[in-house]
C-alpha cells in the first residue's frame, strides 16, 4: 500500500440510516469514519469483530454497553472530547442526545454496526 491522502469534504458520503451521514477512509488494517449523527439517531445494539475507537468531536450521545445481566452492562454519556474504547465483539449501542460527529476506528477495517440497519429508519 502507497501512502495516499484525502479531503473529507471530497469524500463521498454515504447514509446507512437516515440519520447518519458518514464519510470512511479504508486502510489495510484500520478504517477511519467521519459519522454525523443527528439528534435522535438511534443505533442499535451490536457486535463486530473490529475493536473499535470513538472520538467525540462535539454533540452528547448516550453509549450502552455490553450484554444485559453482566458486570459490563452499563449506559454511559460521552460529550465532546470524550474517547471510548470498545474490545471486539463487545455489545454496543448509540443513541444521540444532540447532532454529534464522532470519529471512528476500527481495525481490523470492515463494516460498522450501523450498517446492519441500512434497511430500517431511526
Amino acid at each position: 500500500m502507497d501512502a495516499t491522502l484525502h479531503t473529507l469534504s471530497q469524500l463521498d458520503q454515504d447514509h446507512p440510516i437516515e440519520t447518519i451521514a458518514r464519510r470512511r477512509v479504508f486502510g489495510d488494517k484500520i478504517l477511519f469514519a467521519e459519522v454525523h449523527l443527528a439528534k435522535g439517531c438511534q443505533v442499535a445494539p451490536h457486535r463486530h469483530e473490529s475493536e473499535q475507537i470513538a472520538y467525540v468531536v462535539r454533540g452528547k450521545v448516550k453509549w450502552t454497553l455490553g450484554d444485559p445481566g453482566t458486570p459490563e452492562h452499563r449506559e454511559v454519556f460521552a460529550e465532546s472530547g470524550t474517547v471510548v474504547v470498545l474490545p471486539a465483539n463487545f455489545l454496543h449501542g448509540v443513541d444521540a442526545l444532540e447532532d454529534t460527529l464522532v470519529i471512528d476506528l476500527l481495525s481490523p477495517p470492515g463494516d460498522m454496526g450501523v450498517d446492519s440497519q441500512k434497511d430500517r429508519a431511526h
